[in-house]
């Protein structure tokens, strides 16, 4: 069966058991971050969805909280976090309020945090109740270098029984690969990048160019779909000005096993922006959660 074959339509109304837990772990370097749990409290032992948001993201942009609604009514324990360094802090968790953090933020902190979160929930220490979550049927899902992030740590992580991208990147050295300006940036040790919704110069300092290249070839996303064994659908736009969907074909290139789903005009955030007021999701978001779900209730049944 193909993303494309699924059936779409498959959601049901069960707001009323509707269930948000939010929480504050620890990452392993120190840092406070949140996380939030969103599922339907029907008494089923329900398959459970990490998401790990992008660059420049966090875990409450945008839709994603509605994304989070739609996973629980299709029968999901839904689990979206902050990175401990993406910038936002626990009192204010929707502004990058701590710049110093985001610009030292590397790929071996996301993939602790992930971990983190990973252990935290296999080891059954949510607060969600035992009768509504199998940790053991556990799948991943990341957006943009979010996607990237979570390709590499399910390539090593039997835990992970699934993964699902939307919009990633085929390469972690998407930021400097072929980038005139990193020998600068090696010699200053920071550049900056805009927000272009706020405004803020954001800081990214060196630290993230040297984690990469010291951790090869674990951080290569080339080897880690070579090394993917578990169920994998890879999500894209071919509106996508930010990763071209050419990322997305040349990651079924290294592991054909994975699905491929095109979704001809959506870019690189499937409709959205931040804020989003509308009580619905828009509609290539909405294509691309149903395509993701049908893909889940297969492969985690």
């Amino acid at each position: 069966m193909t993303a494309g074959d699924r059936d779409q339509h498959i959601f049901t109304s069960a707001h009323l058991l509707m269930t948000t837990l939010h929480e504050i772990l620890t990452s392993p370097s120190g840092r406070p971050f949140a996380l939030d749990i969103t599922f339907v409290a029907d008494g089923d032992a329900k398959p459970v969805v990490v998401f790990l948001h992008g660059f420049k993201g966090f875990k409450d942009w945008g839709c994603w909280n509605l994304m989070a609604e739609s996973f629980a009514e299709a029968g999901f324990v839904f689990v979206k976090f902050n990175c401990s360094h993406n910038g936002v802090t626990i009192d204010r968790p929707t502004e990058f309020a701590d710049l110093e953090a985001f610009g030292h933020n590397t790929y071996s902190l996301e993939l602790a945090d992930l971990d983190t979160v990973l252990s935290w929930l296999s080891e059954s220490k949510s607060p969600v109740p035992a009768d509504e979550m199998d940790a053991s049927r556990l799948a991943l899902l990341g957006h943009s270098r979010g996607g990237g992030v979570v390709l590499v740590q399910s390539s090593h992580d039997d835990r992970v029984k699934a993964v699902v991208t939307l919009a990633a990147v085929s390469n972690l050295a998407f930021m400097w690969d072929g980038n005139p300006a990193l020998e600068l940036w090696k010699q200053t040790g920071v550049t900056h990048i805009l927000n272009a919704r706020t405004g803020q110069q954001m800081p990214v300092y060196i630290d993230v160019y040297e984690d990469y290249q010291s951790r090869q070839p674990q951080l290569n996303i080339a080897d880690a779909m070579q090394r993917l064994t578990q169920p994998c659908l890879l999500i894209h736009g071919d509106a996508d000005a930010s990763i071209p969907v050419q990322a997305a074909h040349q990651l079924q290139a290294w592991n054909p096993a994975a699905e491929l789903l095109v979704l001809p005009g959506a870019d690189h955030v499937f409709g959205a922006q931040n804020p989003w007021a509308e009580a619905e999701l828009p509609a290539y978001t909405q294509q691309a959660t149903e395509s993701a779900i049908a893909f889940l209730m297969d492969v985690l049944s």
